[in-house]
């Protein structure tokens, strides 16, 4: 028993699996297309939409930002992070100092003007170089003084 303790140790830490859809429940693949079905424009309105493939609203906000697909073109290159700066200098170079040295590539941000001192940041990475998990990745992010809510918005 205690080989096997120790083997596990050595599995990283990560908070992401790889699994198969046939093993999971179908409301899974159905949040999918309920978001699918909202960012394309097709409907406007999640109620709309949950009802389209047919699960419940608090189906799709349980899930929805936990649930992603791949693609086999782009398999794990594109990732979309947002977060809140403090509006006090050189925070947003702290962050992009962090982004290169870990080896992911900047395609896009997004910030809002500072409103009560804080702005919201959004950017899309290229991840297919990075050196860590990307839920690493996003705690080193969080972890740097005066940036907060760090989270992954969808990753490809």
């Amino acid at each position: 028993m205690s080989d096997l303790i120790k083997e596990s140790t050595i599995l990283p830490k990560s908070n992401y699996l790889l699994v198969d859809k046939k093993i999971l429940p179908s409301y899974y693949e159905k949040v999918i297309e309920a978001r699918t079905l909202l960012t394309s424009g097709k409907i406007k309105d999640v109620s709309e939409a949950v009802k389209a493939v047919g699960i419940s609203r608090s189906t799709y906000y349980k899930y929805k930002d936990y649930i992603f697909t791949t693609n086999a073109d782009t398999d794990g290159r594109k990732a979309v992070i947002s977060f809140t700066l403090s509006h006090k200098p050189g925070i947003l170079g702290e962050v992009l100092a962090v982004l290169s040295e870990r080896g992911a590539n900047i395609l896009t941000i997004t910030q809002n003007l500072p409103i009560n001192s804080k702005a919201h940041v959004v950017m899309s990475l290229d991840v297919s170089c990075l050196k860590i998990e990307v839920d690493l990745l996003i705690k080193e992010i969080n972890s740097i003084d005066k940036v907060s809510g760090t989270k992954l918005i969808s990753i490809e």
